[in-house]
């Protein structure tokens, strides 16, 4: 009877991922959220910004949640800089992620400025689920490339299409980008804090639509984020001080 050998391992004891699982995970992703990007460039024309300028804006800003919040608030009639300020401001984030994964991915100094293009929710996601630093870098690369490609690709039909048909709000599609944000935000809101500090955004959101320029509700409800972390540290705070039994 022909000898069985044991699957690799790492360090840790967890069994090596082989690369074809990794490479499919991350093509599963990158295929599902890279689709989307025809809803950012159906958006990005519906708020005026040319086929052009909405290409432009995919390949060198690359995420989608600021991408929605630039053209969402231009299109709401709203200050060039204060969209990019919104924009800017929910880009802040993949500069943690980017922390992270350097540590996780360990790339060559030459590669890093362009590795840091594709630091986004996607690719972190994926490179963090992975049991090795090989894996890792399995990961991110067809997760980034997948999406890079199909992102922009997919953003230059919706502009093109847009364009086409003329006015998107009458066949619905400036619904679109929204639907697409909402629809992959809403599976990463787990815990009771996450819905919450949503909730709150929400509300802040809409309730000072009326009375502030297009863009500064984006901006203010940031601060659902700190006041729901006040919230839950004056909750888990000790009543009073322990008296001394001695």
């Amino acid at each position: 009877m022909a000898e069985q050998t044991a699957p690799p391992v790492i360090r840790d004891g967890t069994p090596a991922k082989p690369d074809a699982a990794v490479v499919r995970d991350a093509l599963g992703v990158g295929v599902a959220v890279g689709l989307s990007g025809f809803a950012f460039g159906v958006t990005s024309a519906g708020s005026g910004l040319s086929i052009l300028q909405t290409c432009v804006l995919s390949l060198l800003v690359f995420t989608g949640a600021s991408q929605f919040a630039l053209v969402g608030a231009l299109a709401a009639g709203g200050n060039p800089f204060t969209a990019a300020a919104g924009a800017f401001f929910l880009g802040t984030r993949n500069a943690f992620y980017g922390l992270r994964l350097s540590q996780l991915l360990a790339l060559p100094k030459a590669v890093r400025p362009f590795a840091a293009h594709w630091v986004i929710d996607e690719t972190t996601a994926v490179a963090l689920a992975q049991p090795s630093r090989r894996a890792a870098r399995i990961g991110f690369t067809a997760t980034g490339l997948t999406l890079y490609v199909l992102w922009n690709l997919t953003t230059f039909l919706g502009a093109l299409g847009a364009e086409a048909i003329g006015d998107t709000a009458a066949w619905g599609l400036d619904a679109a980008g929204p639907a697409v944000f909402l629809a992959l935000l809403a599976p990463m809101l787990k815990s009771a804090t996450e819905r919450a500090t949503a909730g709150i955004a929400v509300l802040l959101g809409l309730g000072l639509l009326p009375v502030l320029p297009a863009g500064v509700p984006v901006l203010a409800a940031a601060l659902a984020a700190p006041a729901v972390l006040w919230a839950q540290g004056r909750r888990t705070a000790p009543t009073g001080r322990e008296k001394d039994s001695r």
